[in-house]
């Protein structure tokens, strides 16, 4: 249902992107962001869901810049290739990827006419949080479990756009306390947490949950309708 385009940021950085349709007239957009792991099946399938929910779905390469069409699995040696090339996009210049979130952003409300929101899981949802603060034409942005979402620097930002944060009460990768201080500093950020751990969302995970899963993509989705459309 998907189809590969070449995306085009203001600094002339050209990056790989899936793409998929809704069959009907799109209500809006969505930018769906990458985990480690590239925009792999899962993300591809995440994509598929919101164009079935009658969105615009687009998914930015966002390894572009330091290794093309990485598409790994969750296995050990993937996740270690993933958690390197992490580090080295971590460690670009800033703006980083952002100015190729800008143009997936920019891409996705010219093609659909409508307001876009933007949802990003693991690094992902530490991508979605930087640009609900950083970026512009966002109408909404849902982060799930952010990795270092809940560090002091990214703490200290402002989102400009409506914020719904998905936590996971035994994320060992983000602990609560930080969550609840994040919390308490963005009282305007719904924040949700569910007894479940870091990748709940995925069901390529061993440590996918199916309710919880369901539960976030729920209030996901009416996120989306109220704020984008």
């Amino acid at each position: 249902m998907g189809e590969t385009i070449q995306l085009r940021a203001a600094d002339g950085f050209s990056a790989n992107a899936y793409v998929a349709r809704p069959k009907t007239a799109a209500r809006g957009a969505v930018v769906v962001l990458q985990e480690i792991f590239g925009v792999n099946a899962h993300i591809q399938a995440v994509a598929n869901g919101f164009a079935m929910a009658g969105y615009l779905a687009i998914a930015p390469a966002t390894f572009d810049r330091v290794q093309t069409h990485v598409n790994l699995g969750y296995g050990e040696a993937d996740r270690n290739q993933g958690f390197a090339l992490k580090g080295q996009v971590e460690d670009l210049p800033a703006p980083g990827v952002l100015p190729d979130i800008q143009a997936a952003i920019d891409w996705a409300h010219l093609n659909s006419q409508g307001k876009v929101g933007v949802v990003g899981y693991c690094w992902g949802g530490l991508l979605t949080w930087r640009s609900a603060c950083l970026l512009s034409g966002i109408a909404a942005a849902v982060p799930y479990y952010g990795g270092g979402v809940t560090s002091p620097t990214e703490v200290a930002r402002q989102p400009r756009c409506p914020v719904m944060a998905h936590f996971g009460e035994r994320d060992h990768y983000i602990p609560l306390d930080g969550v609840q201080a994040f919390t308490q500093a963005h009282p305007e950020v719904e924040v949700h947490i569910y007894p479940a751990d870091h990748g709940f969302n995925c069901d390529h995970r061993g440590s996918y949950d199916e309710a919880a899963t369901n539960l976030a993509l729920e209030r996901t989705l009416s996120f989306f309708l109220k704020h984008v459309g």
